[in-house]
Order: C-alpha cells, then sequence, then structure tokens
C-alpha cells in the first residue's frame, strides 16, 4: 500500500511492456480480503485499544444492571421479566450504535493521513475500501457483542426465555441494523471529511438515540413528551424486534419493520458513501 504513484507508473508500465495489456489490478474478491485483512489488522494493531473497546460494553452493562435494575420498580416491565433479562437485548442495539460512529471517525482519519490518497493512484476499486471498512467495524461489533452477551451469561444470569435460539436471532437481527448504521456514519464521513465534526455529530446523535427510546425503561414509565420522542426513535423498534426475539414474544411486525427500515438506509448511504468518496479531496 506504500507504493507511490511513480513507483505505481514504472510498475504499470512492464506490465504494459511484457503483456501488451494495462493491469487493472486484482479481482474485486481478492481486493475486498486483502482491504479487509489491513482494515482489521489496523483496527487491533495496539492491543491496549482493543481491550478497552471490548471493556466499553461490559462496563455499561454492570452499571446498568445494578443501579437501574437496583431502581426498577417491578410493576413497571412485563410480568416475569427480570431487569437483566430486558435490557440485555437493548444492549446490544445501544452498544452497536455506539462502535457504529468509529467507522465514520475511522474513515476521516484515513483521509487526513494519506492512506486513501494512495488508494487513489493504486488500481483499487475505491467503492471496496468503503465496503472493507464497513466489514471490518461489523466484526469489531460483533466480538462486542457476543463478549457482552457471554459477560452476561455468566456473571449477571441472564436468561431470557427464548434461550440461545431466539438470543442469537437477536444478535444477528441486532448486526444487521448496526451494519445499516456502520453505512450511515461512513457516507457522513466521506461527505464531511472532518474528524472534528464527526465527532460532534456522533455524540450529538447517538445519547437522544440512546436514552429516547425504550432501551431502559419501558414507554410507560416515560414523561408523556419524552414518550411521544421515544415512538419517533427508530432505535426504539430495534430495540422491541432485538428484545422479542431473545425473550421468545410473538415478534409481529416489529422484526420486518427492523430490518426493511435497515436496509433501506444502508441502501441509501453506500449511495451516498460512494459518490462523496469519490470526489477529489480538495472539493
Amino acid at each position: 500500500m506504500a507504493i507511490q504513484e511513480r513507483t505505481l507508473e514504472e510498475v504499470t508500465d512492464r506490465a504494459d511492456a511484457s503483456t501488451g495489456t494495462k493491469w487493472r489490478g486484482g479481482k474485486p474478491t481478492a481486493q475486498l480480503w486483502v482491504l479487509t485483512g489491513r482494515q482489521i489488522r489496523s483496527m487491533y494493531g495496539d492491543r491496549r485499544l482493543a481491550v478497552f473497546s471490548l471493556m466499553q460494553p461490559v462496563i455499561m452493562l454492570l452499571l446498568l444492571s445494578e443501579i437501574f435494575g437496583s431502581m426498577a420498580d417491578p410493576d413497571d416491565f412485563p410480568h416475569g421479566v427480570r431487569y437483566i433479562d430486558y435490557v440485555v437485548p437493548a444492549l446490544l442495539v445501544t452498544t452497536g450504535i455506539g462502535s457504529a460512529q468509529g467507522a465514520g471517525v475511522g474513515l476521516v482519519r484515513d483521509m487526513d493521513n494519506g492512506m486513501v490518497a494512495r488508494f487513489r493512484v493504486l488500481p483499487t476499486n475505491l467503492f471496496l475500501v468503503l465496503v472493507a471498512r464497513s466489514v471490518a467495524d461489523l466484526l469489531r461489533v460483533f466480538t462486542e457483542l457476543a463478549v457482552l452477551l457471554a459477560v452476561g451469561a455468566v456473571l449477571l444470569d441472564f436468561r431470557p426465555s427464548g434461550g440461545v435460539p431466539g438470543t442469537l436471532a437477536a444478535l444477528f437481527l441486532t448486526l444487521f441494523v448496526i451494519w445499516s448504521l456502520i453505512w450511515g456514519f461512513i457516507a457522513l464521513a466521506a461527505w464531511l471529511r472532518s474528524v472534528e465534526l464527526m465527532s460532534s455529530l456522533a455524540v450529538l446523535v447517538m445519547f437522544p438515540l440512546m436514552f429516547a427510546s425504550s432501551a431502559f425503561v419501558p414507554l410507560a414509565a416515560l414523561p408523556e413528551w419524552l414518550r411521544t420522542v421515544a415512538h419517533l426513535n427508530p432505535v426504539t423498534y430495534a430495540v422491541d424486534a432485538a428484545r422479542r426475539l431473545a425473550l421468545g414474544w410473538d415478534p409481529g411486525w416489529s422484526v420486518l419493520g427492523a430490518l426493511a427500515t435497515s436496509a433501506a438506509l444502508m441502501a441509501l448511504a453506500m449511495y451516498v458513501a460512494g459518490r462523496s468518496f469519490k470526489r477529489p479531496p480538495n472539493e
């Protein structure tokens, strides 16, 4: 990846002379494999950062389950549902939201440190750079959520009535929802191209999405004005779908709604990200 433009021209000239055809780079699958591997190595190059990223969801789980759980009124929650079983499916979604914004910040840093400029002079499909980042960040989110579920089961006796099948269904639904949000942040990063703006926007968006929803308390326990906001919050529906799957309830239209809205967001974000990312750096 460190090949400079002059070196690349020499390599392609030699390829042209020897084969009579212009080198167009590797196959898309090979490029995606290499780019994703590079992104994963970059993401976990600092082991301290990897440890800290795994500790954050665990700390949130311990704090919320012990603090909110000790104050929660059982009458406000569905009959027979413990708070730990109620909150863990929601934490799958909210943890993923917090991790998704890192995809956008990381992309802007790559654009600032010259890595993207190197990709531009290589025979690389630029859109695959974005796909590789989204896949690598999704794998990071999967690792964090797996650790979250393991700690919840071992230390806090997380035992939802939906059992292992329901929990796995909630996990994979959450991953699809978070993948769409990762693409949303990638699109914002490709458009804004500013670490400061991305960081500020991420905080501004993340906390209202997390707390103005049914993630940590039922909607009936919220003030009326906040309940109205929560009904308009898409996170409420993603949390409701994951919770219904984990608890073995009838999913109704919640799962289909979460999947459909996530697919629509992902398609739009991919289009915007692809167009914005191909803009020259000075535009």
